[in-house]
């Protein structure tokens, strides 16, 4: 089972989307049942809110629900349970080294970092852009599951 932990700053908007965009993607690989895959927030500033309502109305267009999806604060036994600890942005990955106290399995990984074109995905918090952040996402996420298909770790096809 491979288990991912998408990780932003305070687990209301960008984790959460790419939690639900990757269970989606994995569902209708017909691959759901060789994942684990949840979100958690740096911060604990959110935490227990709800994902936040950019969140909810970009991914309702999609077809995928956040029911039931409250924050959560990313923790340090987080590391010894997921195989990829995936940030939104260069800010997240030191704060998700310092709260795992070290990266020292090479399993903290920017999701963008595994496209073509590696960058950090805009915190719609700030710019209100659920569009492009969606965009982005669903481009992270969509190279992040062939990345795991192309290495090996798990058994599908490539997405489109």
């Amino acid at each position: 089972m491979m288990k991912i932990l998408f990780v932003c700053l305070g687990n209301i908007c960008r984790s959460p989307m790419a939690e639900f965009v990757m269970k989606d993607l994995v569902e209708k690989q017909g691959l759901a049942d060789q994942f684990l895959i949840a979100s958690a927030g740096t911060s604990d500033e959110e935490h227990g809110n709800p994902v936040h309502r950019g969140t909810k109305q970009k991914l309702a267009q999609k077809g995928i629900s956040t029911a039931g999806k409250y924050a959560v604060q990313m923790k340090r036994a987080d590391y010894d349970a997921y195989d990829y600890l995936i940030g939104m942005e260069q800010r997240n990955l030191s704060a998700m080294r310092r709260i795992a106290g070290g990266d020292p399995e090479g399993k903290i990984h920017r999701l963008l970092d595994f496209s073509g074109r590696p960058r950090d995905i805009a915190d719609p918090w700030y710019t209100g852009d659920f569009d492009t952040t969606y965009d982005d996402i669903y481009e992270g996420c969509q190279c992040l599951l062939n990345h795991l298909i192309t290495e090996g770790k798990i058994y599908g096809r490539k997405t489109k």
